[in-house]
């Protein structure tokens, strides 16, 4: 599943994924920017990973998670990945930020 969506800078964005049953937490998001591999955002639903800035969040309970980002940035625009597992790494959805 593709989602694009845009913002302007400024703005408060929310990505939001529904889950497979029985991920056992381990969810991820990941930010990839054009010619950039993805960046490990959050793990394990919403334990920053080192380097996630801080107007970032994630929450949710099962179904449904969401990554907010209050106050978009210029540097915030990409694609978002929504990682399951297990039994394997699954692309759920991924969201095009741009302003």
């Amino acid at each position: 599943v593709e989602i694009s969506q845009s913002a302007a800078l400024g703005e408060t964005v929310s990505l939001s994924c529904t889950a497979s049953k029985g991920v056992d937490n381990d969810l991820s998001w990941y930010l990839q920017k054009p010619g950039q591999p993805p960046k490990l955002l959050f793990y394990k639903i919403s334990r920053r990973q080192s380097g996630t800035p801080s107007h970032f969040s994630s929450s949710g309970s099962e179904p449904e998670f969401t990554l907010t980002i209050n106050g978009v940035q210029a540097a915030d625009a990409g694609d978002y990945y929504f990682v399951q597992k297990p039994p394997s790494v699954t692309i759920c959805s991924v969201a095009a930020v741009s302003f």
